[in-house]
């Protein structure tokens, strides 16, 4: 018996040859299996980058000789560009200048008042009631609208106190008692 074992054992140790392709196979096979998807949407990713920049070189070199415009066409644009800066400085520079205009007349209204004030001061009067009067003047002066006298409103319910509780009509909402809850 001990030679038909001898005839059937079989070769556990691998040539020379194929000693380099196993190690290459567990290798590849244990690196795919734990990173094949990494592996596959980062393939992915440098594709699409690849297709987009060929694109992109694509486009710069034919778009290159059409895209230089005429000399003349740049200069009118550019005087055009001018102008329109030229005519806004000119609008900001019109609206400062009556800005200013403005505030130095109300600097002016201002000291004027001032000096109002203290003259009456000077002579014994109030001057809140002066003061109060000339700024009605100039407001009247100024605005353009119709002012409405206020009528005399009636109150909405005669001796109603929120805080007596009484005549509340149909809402009486109580408050509950305060501490503990005595509850089972």
């Amino acid at each position: 018996m001990e030679t038909e074992e001898d005839t059937t054992e079989i070769k556990t140790e691998p040539t020379v040859e194929h000693q380099g392709v196993d190690f290459l196979q567990q290798t590849v096979g244990a690196l795919v299996s734990d990173y094949g998807w990494y592996i596959l949407f980062g393939a992915l990713a440098v594709y699409l980058v690849i297709q987009q920049l060929s694109k992109q070189r694509g486009g710069q070199e034919s778009s290159g000789p059409r895209d230089v415009p005429d000399p003349a066409t740049v200069v009118r644009r550019q005087e055009a560009l001018e102008a329109a800066r030229r005519r806004m400085q000119e609008e900001l520079d019109a609206k400062a200048e009556q800005y200013k205009e403005k505030q130095k007349q109300l600097e002016e209204e201002k000291r004027r008042q001032k000096i109002e004030m203290w003259e009456s001061m000077q002579e014994g009067k109030s001057y809140k009631g002066n003061t109060k009067l000339s700024q009605q003047s100039t407001d009247e002066s100024s605005s353009t609208s119709v002012l409405k006298p206020k009528s005399g409103k009636k109150p909405l319910r005669s001796g109603f106190n929120p805080l007596s509780g009484e005549g509340g009509g149909a809402c009486s909402y109580r408050p509950g008692r305060r501490g503990p809850s005595s509850g089972g």
